[in-house]
């Protein structure tokens, strides 16, 4: 069977990022190669929402160019990521009669339709509706409960809805740019299948996503999405910080902190200086490490102190055995992982795509890539069903393949 190629693009407050795939089965395992990727700075978005089309629409076509040229493919369709403050979860349950001996994928789709039978305010859009769990009668924890004896069977599904507005405005500017949107895909959901473990997610994890523009927090337990929620800070902020504390223009505060940041300010020789230009041309002022790195040190645990107090909320704080992972653009600032140890309890680490990918994958390992390579995973698993059903013959149910993409049954 000819492999299939799928691109994931991450569209963020401060950059963009597209991750180019081919995808082929491996014994009825998708098998996942990177062909390309590419990058550029994001200027017509604010805290994940679209504040500028055509700025946006030149971002993601430099991206997605710059993709194409390494891969030397040309891509019709994306997977694109969407997150923010808009994005909400819900639980939501449904409960069925079971008709015949034994639970049937019908008697599944049913329970499922049940459970999506929620009100959805007219200015809202559904992105993602994800089996969590099944009861057959009275019985909890079962995650495949086709062929099973039973009378009676409820699923529990978390519902993802995003602003309508805000999902109309990433397609036209996705649209613009000259791309077909193959889904609309919840950033976390993504990222995770890049930087998570199966074990991670059964034992409970927290995943930490370090934007430019906002810290999103999904937390896991028992293979579940149990919280999520997003803060309106990010790395943006940091910069901010730093224009202020230190005087700088923006474009100079993004280079000190990435070229001399540091998220513990106890790692810094104090005698220590940088050079940044002067008020008037030819001048130079020296800046003490120090200070710079108390800025960024000062603002990251803020945050952490934060997205602590969302995990507190989640109900599940003390059972995340696997602790807290790290991603994003943030998470590549130095010392950042030892000052989130200092306050976190449990362990911490640094998530960055690799797992499950092959081809370049030097190429996206960095915690600023972990969403584009997990849409490009996504679309990996949502072309590997339809691969499957292809190579299946006729006497294959269409419906259960339907059924397979519809409720993203094998991502939990």
């Amino acid at each position: 069977m000819e492999p299939r190629i799928v691109a994931g693009l991450d569209v963020g407050s401060t950059k963009t990022a597209v991750v180019i795939a081919e995808v082929s089965l491996d014994s009825g395992q998708p098998r996942v190669k990177v062909l390309g990727v590419g990058q550029a700075r994001t200027t017509g978005m604010r805290r994940e929402v679209v504040t500028d089309l055509e700025s946006t629409t030149d971002s993601i076509r430099r991206a997605v160019k710059e993709a194409e040229l390494m891969s030397g493919l040309t891509i019709e369709s994306l997977y694109v990521g969407i997150a923010g403050e808009h994005v909400h979860g819900r639980a939501s349950t449904g409960v069925v009669a079971v008709g015949g001996n034994e639970i049937g994928k019908r008697d599944v789709e049913r329970v499922h339709e049940v459970a999506r039978a929620v009100f959805v305010p007219a200015d809202r859009e559904v992105l993602h509706a994800i089996p969590q769990e099944y009861i057959v009668d009275s019985q909890g924890g079962i995650r495949d409960p086709v062929g099973m004896a039973g009378t009676r069977l409820e699923a529990e599904v978390f519902m993802i809805t995003c602003s309508g507005s805000s999902a109309q405005n990433l397609r036209k500017a996705v649209e613009r740019a000259g791309y077909d949107v193959a889904e609309l895909v919840f950033e976390p959901l993504g990222s995770s299948l890049a930087v998570l473990t199966d074990d991670e997610k059964e034992a409970g994890v927290a995943l930490v996503e370090l934007g430019g523009g906002t810290t999103d927090l999904t937390v896991f337990h028992e293979r579940k999405i149990k919280y999520m929620t997003s803060l309106p800070w990010g790395g943006a902020t940091v910069t901010n910080d730093v224009v202020r504390g230190l005087s700088l223009p923006y474009v100079e505060a993004t280079r000190a902190k990435e070229s001399w940041g540091t998220a513990l300010s106890s790692r810094v020789d104090p005698r220590e200086t940088f050079d940044v230009p002067g008020v008037n041309p030819g001048e130079v002022r020296q800046i003490p490490r120090e200070l710079l790195a108390h800025i960024i040190e000062q603002r990251l645990d803020e945050i952490f102190g934060l997205v602590g107090e969302q995990i507190e909320r989640s109900g599940v704080g003390d059972g995340l055995t696997a602790g807290i992972v790290l991603t994003g653009g943030g998470a590549a600032t130095d010392g950042i992982r030892e000052l989130a140890e200092g306050v976190f309890t449990g362990p911490v680490r640094i998530g960055m795509p690799g797992e499950g990918l092959t081809g370049l994958v030097e190429s996206t390992r960095a915690p600023k890539f972990s969403t584009a390579a997990g849409l490009a995973l996504y679309g990996a698993r949502r072309v590997s069903a339809e691969m499957t059903e292809g190579g299946a013959g006729s006497g294959s149910p269409a419906n259960v393949i339907k059924w397979m993409r519809d409720w993203l049954n094998d991502f939990f």
